[in-house]
């Protein structure tokens, strides 16, 4: 059974992957590794050497800590395992949400700020 920390350590190497918007196997590619492999850190089936997760994170333009952020070191827990006021529980783990963060993002900034504040409303009605 994969280890919690392994488990979130792949998480997080997947929502990083799909922010820069890379596929699994141009992320194998630039270790140089097969894109399997990059399946089986993802589920966490799998743990990231060290030097791996340097070159993984290099590729991808992020520090190391970045796969930790969220950890609860005291106890191996998975921060995502903690229930979210509303919304999956890893929200940051969901492809749905980072498309659209992504997309946000294309906006002009202009056009952005009044999508956001309509999204602020539309959240207050609900």
């Amino acid at each position: 059974m994969p280890h919690p920390v392994d488990i979130h350590v792949g998480k997080r190497i997947r929502h990083r992957r799909w922010l820069v918007g890379m596929t699994q196997q141009q992320l194998a590619e630039s270790v140089g590794i097969k894109f399997q492999q990059i399946q089986k850190y993802e589920t966490g089936a799998n743990r990231v050497s060290a030097s791996r997760l340097w070159d993984i994170a290099a590729s991808m333009d992020v520090d190391v800590a970045f796969f930790f952020e969220g950890v609860d070191a005291a106890n191996g827990q998975d921060a995502a395992q903690v229930p979210a006021r509303s919304g999956p529980a890893d929200l940051l783990g969901d492809k749905e949400a980072l498309d659209l963060v992504r997309s946000y993002y294309a906006i002009p900034e202009n056009q952005r700020r009044r999508l956001f504040d309509l999204a602020r409303v539309l959240s207050d009605v609900a």
